[in-house]
């Protein structure tokens, strides 16, 4: 497990930046913490550095957004940004996921999945799992850990 410090927004946005170079078609990284912690603009950091169009807003309401790929500037891969924490009042949340067809487009696009921990794993074999929380002095603290893959290789890189 990995633990950065982030003591502003603009951190927050940078190391999600810092984090889009290690990503490609086909990851799936989910982000748990509670309310304020940050997931959002580590989102829109990791957007940035794929080079996508469009401003990246919390899809709490829309559940799902995808960005694609700036023709000019991007990488060539789309950001599927998806929000669980609406879900879940069904007696099955796993059908609700399953109902936003996430995995027709999780081999091409990197999928970020806001408050998905428990519901969306099964999208791919290996996944990036990123716990961000916010302490009184507004530094957010985000713990990487690798879930299969090569994800652990992949973060040394961030070191």
């Amino acid at each position: 497990m990995i633990r950065v410090e982030l003591p502003t927004v603009a951190d927050t946005h940078a190391f999600g930046r810092r984090l889009a170079d290690l990503l490609g078609p086909g990851d799936l990284v989910l982000l748990t913490g509670p309310l304020g912690a940050g997931k959002t603009a580590l989102t829109q950091g990791v957007g940035a550095g794929l080079g996508v169009l469009g401003d990246i807003t919390s899809p709490t309401f829309v559940i799902a957004r995808v960005h694609r790929p700036d023709p000019v500037a991007g990488r060539g891969v789309a950001l599927v940004h998806a929000d669980a924490y609406r879900l879940g009042a069904a007696s099955d949340p796993r059908a609700e996921i399953d109902d936003l067809d996430l995995d027709a487009s999780v081999d091409d696009s990197v999928t970020v999945v806001e408050w998905g921990e428990g519901l969306v794993e099964q999208l791919a074999e290996a996944h990036l799992r990123i716990r961000l929380d916010r302490r009184d002095d507004d530094t957010r603290v985000a713990e990487l850990e690798p879930v299969g893959g090569d994800w652990a290789e992949r973060l040394t890189a961030l070191g």
